[in-house]
């Protein structure tokens, strides 16, 4: 049945890591494995059109891509000239909102695989041996979550990933953890040990060629009863500090990254733990610190980390959850703390928590509010996402204590986000008359104030007058009125080029996504870049 075309889709958004599920099936259906016709598309591409496809495949990441990725689905739909039972959606969001897949009427006869493709290849793509379906017999195979991914297909396509010269791997899958706000559990199940790394490592380099770095995808590789294997053969296979890949033409400085980050709670119960974590070339340290009860552990686990030479750490911060900004700005000022007591580097990087079934991000905290929240947005995507440890930085970004955070949160939109130029040039008179505004105002009003500007969108700033009888409140209202598209764009150069300088931090050690992604902010959007081996 050799010599058939399979189509893969990625949907058209912004990601950090290629597709691994599409990789690993384009190396089922590819030249070592059935011999068929592999093209891999990202977005609406029209060429493939002109050809007739025996299966498509659909990936999906996040569950607050679903307009992108419903786009794509109906694209595959429409290439498949209706065919639905050629239609194949899997990944992150096809598992965490099942049941709202199926529920789409239009996409009906479509398969919506759920969790890993870990069984036969049959089983797992739910296939018709009554009906003769494409591949239906293949229930002894090799699972396909179990294959080395195809990096060739990555050529096909214009996009870049920011991650891409590595092998990716998982030591182990699943997680010990149950946390409420986690999507693995759903997805992975209880943690367990995975392939191993060494025979990926070396299948990778038979058929692809040595990569740089090695990214492992683990959810929480400290709690498993391997740990000290899984770091022994990491070294073996020369993932040393200091190590370099030679074998190209100007040698490369390797790294190892797990890229889910590390329990604080296991580190600090044993410091054998960053002892071996401090045998490879591990950087960055990435860390959770998802609320502030983990103070104590996340503190103590970074003064190891310091104490075996593991300086350059990154810091995973949920918020939206169970928090309030005043928990966030504790947790973030702790980390200038122990960058300016201990000499080291860590970034950190909010993320702001969505619901793991809702299809967009409008999700509030009970302890947030909505324009709190697009504050935080804003001050984000005015620092590329990132919380540098720098205190210059972080105390203008975000100020230099609790309060001074509640009242940035509470600016106009357009003054975060130009904040030099409100603050020392042409806008400078205008933001001490707001200043001086808010200063008159008591606390109470100060809440009517927040309470009016989350009840409507921020085109709708305008009628908020007509909404309050306070003469002080509908005073200030005026500066929260966003400027024109235009002003928007003059503005912007001038106020990014001066916040943005300080976060000096390369593409690839960014998040997955900070959930920055097309928020509005005055009259206009910007779109920031923000997975895990599903399909």
């Amino acid at each position: 049945m050799a010599n058939k075309n399979i189509l893969l889709i990625e949907p058209g958004y912004k990601n950090k890591y290629p597709p691994l599920g599409l990789m690993k099936i384009a190396q089922y259906h590819g030249p070592l494995g059935k011999g068929d016709n592999v093209r891999f598309i990202k977005g609406e591409d029209r060429s493939v059109l002109c050809a007739a496809w025996d299966r498509i495949y659909v990936t999906t990441l996040f569950s607050f891509e679903f307009a992108r990725i419903s786009q794509a689905i109906d694209f595959a739909l429409y290439v498949a000239n209706g065919q639905a039972d050629k239609v194949f959606v899997g990944g992150i969001a096809a598992s965490l909102m099942h049941d709202r897949f199926l529920e789409v009427p239009r996409w009906r006869g479509i398969r919506f695989i759920k969790g890993l493709l870990g069984e036969s290849p049959a089983v797992s793509l739910q296939l018709d041996d009554f009906s003769e379906e494409l591949y239906s017999e293949d229930r002894l195979g090799t699972p396909i979550e179990d294959l080395i991914p195809d990096y060739s297909i990555l050529d096909q396509i214009s996009y870049r990933y920011p991650v891409s010269d590595a092998y990716f791997a998982y030591a182990s899958r699943g997680c010990i953890r149950k946390c409420s706000f986690c999507g693995v559990p759903k997805l992975e199940g209880d943690q367990r040990d995975a392939q191993s790394i060494a025979a990926l490592v070396r299948g990778v380099d038979r058929l692809y060629g040595e990569k740089k770095d090695l990214t492992l995808m683990d959810n929480n590789v400290v709690a498993s009863a391997r740990f000290k294997e899984i770091i022994a053969e990491i070294r073996d296979l020369g993932f040393t500090p200091g190590a370099k890949l030679t074998s190209r033409k100007v040698p490369l400085q390797r790294r190892v990254d797990f890229n889910q980050g590390v329990d604080a709670r296991i580190l600090c119960k044993d410091r054998v733990y960053l002892r071996e974590l401090s045998t490879i070339c591990l950087k960055p340290l990435r860390i959770a610190f998802d609320h502030l009860g983990l103070r104590k552990p996340y503190t103590e686990a970074v003064r190891i980390a310091h104490d075996y030479g593991l300086n350059e750490l990154s810091n995973y911060m949920l918020y939206n959850f169970h928090d309030s900004p005043t928990d966030l700005y504790e947790r973030m000022r702790i980390n200038v703390d122990l960058n300016e007591e201990l000499g080291i580097r860590i970034w950190s990087f909010p993320m702001r928590y969505q619901p793991t079934d809702r299809p967009d991000r409008g999700h509030i905290g009970d302890k947030w509010s909505r324009y709190q929240l697009r504050s935080m947005q804003i001050v984000l995507q005015a620092t590329h996402g990132v919380v540098s440890g720098n205190p210059e930085f972080f105390f203008e970004a975000f100020g230099d204590s609790v309060e001074r955070f509640h009242e940035i949160l509470l600016y106009p939109h357009h003054y975060i986000f130009n904040r030099f130029w409100y603050k020392t040039q042409g806008g400078r008179a205008e933001f001490k008359e707001y200043l001086a505004k808010m200063a008159r105002l008591s606390p109470s009003e100060k809440t009517e104030l927040l309470a009016l500007l989350s009840s409507v969108d921020p085109r709708d700033f305008r009628k908020l007058v007509t909404k309050t009888t306070n003469r002080a409140v509908s005073d200030v209202l005026t500066h929260y009125v966003p400027l024109s598209k235009e002003k928007e764009e003059q503005l912007w150069s001038k106020a990014s080029t001066n916040i943005t300088k300080h976060t000096e931090i390369p593409d690839d050690e960014r998040v997955e996504d900070a959930g920055l992604s097309e928020e509005v902010v005055g009259g206009g959007s910007r779109s920031l870049e923000g997975q895990l081996s599903l399909l």
